[in-house]
């Protein structure tokens, strides 16, 4: 755009021309990156130029240049940083020596009346110099942003001015005002999470984002510390680019990647998928956090040592009546070979030799981590730098560095990401290239593939007194995962891939065959506990021989536990720990010479067998209802809290769907749920009674009453009242908003699961109205239900359904093969 576009009758220059060579730039011009948002930038400078000029032709002050003297319109914040995203705010102050407030405020009219017009986002204020620093003094947001301050138009020396004022004030105030940053910082991190581990991250609050680029600029605007800046422009780089593409994506500001929007960002910005995406984005939050820590404890280091020097220089005044010369030195306490700890961090000794000494990187970083110290970045630096490469296989050192590292428990997450930070994780293992940066699109893990398998280590660093290999136990929490990635079954490729790195860690065949056998079958002890009959003695003897030994036993036990509680609270509870205890239990005893009991049925409590007797008594449902007022001590708080439902009634077709479509009609979801039938003595042989154990909670407001429920469960039973009419018709008044895409639901036959049943898994988009599909379905296929073992993993279903004939006997294979497919029909 020229002076000559358009204008409106006043002399305004005219808005069309910017809009019209804004589009073209954002819809035909460069991709997103940077010389895009210079350009828009640089687009946006000329316009607002002319918009200024305009309003102060012809008024007293004018200069040859068409600005103004005492007046100047000032970029600030991120538009001062001089790139502009598509939707982004513009940052404008009027600028003003306060002569003529009058004509300022006409001017003010005529610069962001026409922004307006336009629909863009604006963020303006109207100030002296004066009034600039005073609201500095006191928000610290405003000062962040005139620390950003950009020259646009009018008089460039009052711009020129605040600048050298705000940025004197702000390194005089720093002592003072850096800690309230900081506080700043961790406080915005707490609401909206660590970037990069969110399936859904806020590119600019969430901690590792844009926001946090603009607190390490003002620290090193300071002068009282830097952040390390390597990679840290192309980290800044890279969120800004998907934030521009996201932009264009969805039409509107906004810095929150979503799941619907992941696939279109990834495609305008040339990338293969989402995943490759989130990895990115990970990769550069992932450079920022690390350079925000190491920056706040230079801060604080800073900080310390002058509150200390003043009572050093009085104390040196006392003993010799002078005061001593410079800051003073940190002692240095020798914590390793080459290693040693000085004002409060791990670094190198003087004499040390990366060049020379291959496992001096693990030796300083198993130190930091058994010390609960961060390894300094100056040394993490040198390592990357100088360290030669390890010999295949480690040497005992450096295996047994290793293990020390991982046995340090929390402390060595800080130490494990100052080495990636400087590419030493994947020099010392290529492999974890696989998983780092991985995300994990299912609700229930919290973390990154590579962040999980380090939280698995912290966790088997408080069990290595259960097992007798501890150092096999935090290896294979270390790449129980590895897999994850791979085409197939992840177990399955990350066993080849554990057999491969065990090796070249230096494992003897005998240990690198348990920990490829640990790999393999990390699931194996929750998803039998959780989707199989314990009381079955096939159950038992499937886990016996696979896992062949009992300290393998043990070392899958204590792995077990620890995957989960490092997945997030909804993977672990007392229900499940207590599932996998009495399987071990069992399998133990199996593998102790002691052959598993003939199947029998559990023995039911006392609430239950009460239950059963008067169900068996009235011929009807009996059930109890019990709200869970507060979660018990050893579950994790994240679980819902819900109710606990037991249901008893005499044994007849279309109870597990009956009872399923009563819940889902009443919007309660099901978590967990177990269906068996019980013997009682007074009954009669062929009318045994079934009893029903499902934990439930409401998708919002209160539980129903029980009452109510008994109620519609007796009406389903006999037909009049129809569930799938019932669902059907809510789901058409109100159908369900899904992001993304689930994939389709699986139904499979378990091979030799049980010699008295056929096992049926089904897994599945969790989803109002599932179980009910499910039962109905079998009902339909004309299978009896033995048992039913249902759980729900985040947005996913795991059930389980022993089934056999009418005559209790299990399926024929063509059978069982043709109910599967009829239940994936269904769903």
């Amino acid at each position: 755009m020229t002076s000559t576009d358009a204008r409106t009758a006043d002399g305004t220059p005219g808005t069309g021309g910017y809009a019209a060579a804004r589009s073209r730039l954002l819809t035909q011009g460069a991709p997103p990156g940077p010389p895009r948002r210079a350009a828009l930038a640089a687009l946006t400078d000329q316009w607002l130029a002319e918009l200024f000029a305009a309003g102060t032709a012809g008024t007293a002050g004018t200069t040859d240049a068409g600005g103004a003297h005492g007046v100047s319109l000032v970029a600030v914040g991120g538009y001062g940083d001089g790139a502009l995203s598509p939707h982004s705010d513009l940052d404008l102050l009027l600028l003003h020596d306060g002569h003529d407030s009058t004509a300022v405020a006409a001017l003010a009219d005529r610069l962001w009346y026409p922004v307006w017009d336009l629909g863009l986002a604006l963020d303006h204020s109207v100030r002296t110099p004066a009034q600039a620093r005073r609201t500095a003094g006191e928000d610290l947001k405003a000062q962040l942003g005139l620390l950003h301050a950009r020259h646009l138009s009018g008089d460039p020396g009052l711009t020129s001015a605040l600048r050298a004022a705000v940025l004197a004030d702000w390194r005089e105030q720093a002592p003072a005002r850096l800690p309230e940053l900081q506080e700043l910082c961790a406080a915005r991190a707490e609401r909206h999470g660590e970037l990069r581990y969110l399936l859904e991250p806020d590119l600019k609050e969430a901690r590792g984002g844009l926001r946090d680029i603009t607190a390490l600029r003002a620290v090193a605007a300071s002068w009282l510390a830097d952040a390390p800046r390597e990679g840290l422009a192309d980290a800044r780089r890279t969120l800004l680019d998907v934030r521009d593409a996201l932009h264009l994506a969805t039409g509107r500001a906004g810095d929150r990647l979503t799941l619907q929007e992941q696939d279109q960002v990834a495609a305008d910005l040339g990338l293969p998928d989402a995943d490759t995406l989130l990895r990115q984005v990970y990769g550069a939050a992932r450079v920022i956090s690390y350079a925000g820590e190491v920056t706040w404890r230079e801060v604080g280091r800073v900080l310390r040592s002058r509150a200390v020097r003043p009572r050093l220089r009085a104390l040196a005044r006392g003993a010799f009546g002078r005061t001593t010369a410079g800051a003073p030195v940190a002692e240095r306490s020798p914590l390793a070979e080459g290693v040693v700890e000085q004002d409060g961090e791990v670094g190198l000794s003087r004499t040390a030799r990366p060049e020379r000494d291959p496992v001096l990187v693990l030796r300083a970083a198993a130190a930091a981590a058994q010390a609960g110290l961060p390894l300094s970045p100056h040394a993490a630096r040198r390592l990357a730098a100088s360290v030669r490469p390890l010999p295949t296989p480690w040497p005992a050192e450096a295996r047994d560095r290793l293990v020390s590292l991982l046995g340090a428990g929390r402390p060595s997450v800080q130490v494990w990401e100052a080495l990636d930070a400087e590419g030493l994780i994947t020099r010392l293992l290529p492999d974890w290239e696989r998983v780092r940066c991985r995300p994990q699109r299912t609700a229930v893990h919290r973390w990154t593939v590579d962040r999980h398998l380090i939280e698995t280590a912290v966790r088997a660093a408080g069990m290595t007194r259960r097992v007798d290999r501890p150092d096999l136990l935090l290896v294979a929490a270390l790449l129980h995962d590895i897999g994850k990635g791979e085409p197939g079954d992840h177990g399955v490729a990350g066993e080849r891939i554990a057999r491969d790195m065990a090796g070249r860690i230096g494992f003897d065949r005998a240990d690198t065959t348990v920990l490829a056998t640990l790999v393999r079958h990390h699931l194996l002890l929750v998803d039998t506990a959780t989707r199989r009959d314990l009381a079955d003695p096939a159950t038992v003897r499937v886990v016996a021989e696979t896992v062949g030994a009992q300290s393998t036993l043990d070392l899958l036990h204590a792995l077990t536990e620890a995957d989960a509680l490092a997945t997030g609270p909804a993977a672990w509870s007392a229900w499940r720990g207590a599932l996998v205890g009495d399987l071990v239990e069992r399998v133990s005893a199996l593998l102790a010479g002691d052959e598993p009991a003939a199947p029998r049925a559990p023995v039911p409590t006392a609430e239950q067998e009460r239950l059963a007797v008067e169900a068996f008594r009235t011929g009807g449902p009996v059930l109890a209802l019990r709200a869970r007022t507060e979660p018990p001590a050893e579950e994790p708080s994240g679980e819902p809290l819900g109710a606990e439902l037991t249901l008893a009634l005499p044994d007849r077709p279309g109870v597990l769907p009956a009872t399923a479509g009563v819940l889902a009609l009443h919007r309660l979801t099901v978590r967990t749920a177990e269906l068996r039938t019980l013997d009682l003595p007074d009954a009669v042989h062929d009318a045994p009674v079934l009893l029903l154990a499902w934990r439930i909670a409401a998708e919002y407001g209160s539980l129903p009453d029980g009452t109510r429920l008994r109620a519609d469960l007796v009406r389903a039973l006999d037909g009049s009242l129809d569930i799938a009419a019932r669902l059907a018709e809510r789901d058409a008044a109100y159908p369900r908003r899904r992001g993304g895409t689930a994939p389709p639901p699986r139904v499979t036959v378990a091979p030799a699961a049980s010699r008295h049943a056929t096992v049926i898994e089904v897994r599945a988009q969790d989803a109002p109205g599932l179980l009910f599909r499910i039962g109905r379905a079998l009902e339909r296929a004309g299978v009896r239900v033995r048992s039913a073992h249902v759980g729900t993993l985040g947005a996913n279903a795991v059930d389980a359904f022993y089934v056999t004939t009418s005559g209790g006997a299990p399926l024929p294979a063509r059978e069982a093969a043709s109910l599967a497919r009829a239940l994936e029909q269904a769903l």
